[in-house]
């Protein structure tokens, strides 16, 4: 190809703003346009709807897999429609990098974390709904373009496909010119919802599907001991020990500006099964939190050893490995100021965490080993037992 074949120049640079740089490279903000990326987009839509139950404005949340492909997020908040219909515009038609400032009394649900901007732009079409006060906000968008004006009406009417009482309402359908699939996974959504119900445990989040035949399923779930029944969940699934005890313990610590859930078990099957969330993230590449864990639960172990002078205290310190043998954990930690380390937010930086979780774990733990001295001899044998085994 000849120089002047190739000459390049300002006429030819294209600059894409708004919904159309979403529409033009839509893998940018949802991970794909296959299945991944459509539940991606539904959870850009859910992480408001969350948000505003750990914020203390909502009570609950409700989705639905509607029977015409679309998708209903209905939360149950103040809905003042005066102030809370703009503030959604908002989001609904502005570039936010996130749906809102991360902390700990917010989610970080979708990896990519983009806000309902993202959500709008890649839908056909989607409907918003702010409820209050005998009064509804709504407005109405066709891949990410406006169609309606504000519309506020009341009373309520309870028309079919619209909540009644105060709360927000988001429908919409993903645009099938965007994705290959627009069928949603009941068993994906639903075990993601089930995960953020441990992990939050003030939240009642349920998820209907009205596509099949044979008539509407649907699940609700609410834990009220958090991280706890999270354990003893993974613990049952695995066939382990369905009535080992769970320890756990919330603690919130300034120096890492944030707070940290903590349970765990030891089974009675060979390999850890380890889980670690950050803002209720999952962080399946580790991070400073399930190193902090993992210090503390050795340190605390080895003290007991030590203390009770039992004849394996010597050889503990080469099978620090073997300590966590067998563990089922689940380590939460939801921090004002989280350090993600890479793109997809699953592995956390945060260095003051590391040393906050062990020296809480250390401390509840070694407590724990005391008032259960028979439990935590227990436990240093297996950890002998396995050595040996080995």
């Amino acid at each position: 190809m000849s120089a002047e074949g190739m000459e390049y120049n300002a006429a030819d640079i294209k600059v894409l703003e708004g919904s159309e740089a979403v529409r033009k490279r839509p893998g940018m903000y949802v991970g794909s346009t296959g299945e991944r990326g459509l539940h991606h987009l539904v959870l850009e839509v859910i992480d408001r709807a969350v948000s505003e139950v750990l914020a203390g404005r909502a009570g609950s949340v409700d989705v639905t897999l509607t029977a015409d492909g679309g998708v209903r997020v209905v939360d149950d908040g103040a809905g003042d429609g005066e102030s809370r219909g703009p503030d959604l515009e908002a989001q609904l038609t502005r570039f936010h990098l996130g749906s809102g400032p991360i902390g700990r009394r917010t989610t970080v649900i979708a990896p990519f974390h983009m806000g309902l901007f993202v959500a709008n732009a890649l839908s056909s079409r989607l409907t918003a709904e702010v409820r209050g006060e005998g009064t509804r906000w709504v407005k109405e968008y066709a891949r990410g373009a406006e169609v309606e004006q504000p519309d506020a009406v009341g009373p309520l009417t309870g028309d079919a496909g619209s909540a009644t009482g105060s709360g927000t309402t988001i429908s919409f359908w993903p645009d099938t010119e965007i994705f290959e699939t627009t069928w949603c996974s009941f068993p994906v959504l639903a075990e993601r919802f089930r995960q953020l119900a441990f992990l939050n445990r003030g939240l009642a989040i349920s998820l209907t599907d009205e596509r099949p035949v044979s008539g509407p399923r649907r699940v609700l779930f609410q834990f009220p001991d958090g991280v706890r029944d999270f354990v003893a969940a993974l613990d049952a699934e695995a066939g382990a020990c369905p009535h080992a005890e769970v320890f756990g313990f919330e603690r919130e610590d300034v120096r890492m500006e944030g707070t940290m859930e903590v349970a765990l078990l030891w089974g009675y099957s060979r390999g850890a099964r380890i889980r670690g969330f950050a803002n209720s993230l999952a962080t399946h590449e580790g991070g400073t939190h399930l190193d902090g864990f993992r210090d503390g639960v050795v340190d605390a172990v080895t003290a007991f050893a030590r203390e009770r002078d039992l004849p394996a205290a010597s050889d503990l310190d080469a099978r620090a490995d073997l300590i966590v043998e067998s563990l089922t954990a689940v380590v939460s930690v939801k921090l004002d100021q989280p350090e993600y380390l890479g793109a997809t937010r699953t592995l956390l930086g945060n260095a003051d965490v590391r040393v906050c979780v062990a020296e809480a774990v250390r401390e509840h733990l070694g407590d724990w080993f005391a008032e259960q001295p028979k439990r935590a001899e227990e436990v240093v044998d297996r950890v002998v037992r396995a050595g040996r085994r080995d």
